[in-house]
């Protein structure tokens, strides 16, 4: 039986695309009852066995072995994730951006930090338009890239106006199973329609009442570009939390908190106030951010709050 990609799931349907070279036209295939008896839910990523029908359809027979699992967005087999933050409208959150990272490190990927809407900046003489909010203070947006840059992670500016930095993201794609996730309205849809020509992804404006976009996105899809990469374009959200992270494993999800914590005194140091800790001892030489380390403690008490609660 041919083997297949799931590219898109929707209303029970599951959208496969052939594994043979030049296949085009996905296949729309039912699961087998199979799955449901043993708890399987297929998902967008998922390498499959399927089976063609007489009517042109197909069933899925079998999910292969994964290499990795997301729950939120559903997406199996992802290797990368582009976490999309607007400069402004809505403004950078860092906190919000820590949170992502936070469970990109969590769930084992590798991660492109992409900032977008440069042209807002440019457009604006105000000084105002350079400068980020952050939890606990101002930074100016050469700075947030410098911090980011420091701990590990590629960061791109860009702009789907201008064509600034889209070569950079779509040459990091290529040939892999790609995540594209962010706050509604930062610009995920418009980067993906500057990306392929002919796609036109739906985008809204920012509410100004609110300051957040609409979703857009309705449901996970592949999308594929020609470069041999599929990207999942994700509904935008603002909230997450920790249910799948034990309060332990935080610190090691702060990819630059790693080295030091492997010379805390204290195995399972939590970096609150132990005597000899030297993720403490980083901070105070300003060898970790002041922000890291605060959305650090922020989390770590949500954590706790929560663990409490339940």
């Amino acid at each position: 039986m041919p083997e297949g990609l799931i590219i898109k799931a929707l209303s029970g349907y599951y959208y496969v695309l052939s594994m043979d070279q030049g296949a085009v036209e996905s296949i729309q295939c039912r699961a087998r009852g199979i799955f449901k008896k043993k708890g399987i839910t297929p998902l967008v990523g998922d390498r499959v066995i399927y089976e063609l029908t007489e009517n042109g359809e197909g069933t899925v027979d079998e999910v292969l072995p994964r290499t990795s699992e997301l729950i939120r967005p559903p997406v199996a087999n992802v290797e990368l994730v582009v976490l999309v933050f607007s400069i402004d409208e809505p403004a950078l959150n860092l906190q919000l951006l820590d949170k992502f990272l936070v469970h990109a490190e969590n769930a084992g990927l590798d991660t492109i930090i992409c900032l977008t809407k440069s042209d807002l900046v440019e457009d604006n003489t105000s000084e105002r338009q350079d400068e980020v909010s952050p939890s606990g203070g101002e930074l100016m947006l050469p700075d947030v890239v410098k911090l980011y840059e420091n701990i590990g992670y590629q960061v791109v500016v860009t702009s789907s106006k201008q064509g600034e930095g889209i070569e950079a993201i779509f040459d990091r794609l290529a040939g892999s199973i790609s995540v594209f996730a962010g706050q509604s309205g930062v610009g995920k849809s418009s980067l993906l329609n500057a990306m392929v020509p002919g796609l036109t992804l739906e985008t809204n404006a920012i509410s100004n009442k609110l300051g957040r976009g609409k979703h857009t996105t309705r449901h996970v899809e592949l999308i594929r570009l020609h470069n041999g990469g599929l990207v999942a374009d994700t509904p935008g959200f603002s909230q997450l939390d920790f249910i799948e992270i034990e309060v332990e494993h935080l610190g090691s999800c702060f990819a630059e908190f790693a080295s030091y914590a492997a010379n805390c005194k204290f195995r399972g140091c939590l970096h609150l106030h132990e005597p000899e800790c030297k993720v403490i001892e980083a901070r105070d030489k300003g060898e970790i951010a002041p922000s890291r380390y605060e959305h650090y403690l922020q989390f770590l008490g949500e954590m706790k709050d929560r663990k409490r609660r339940y």
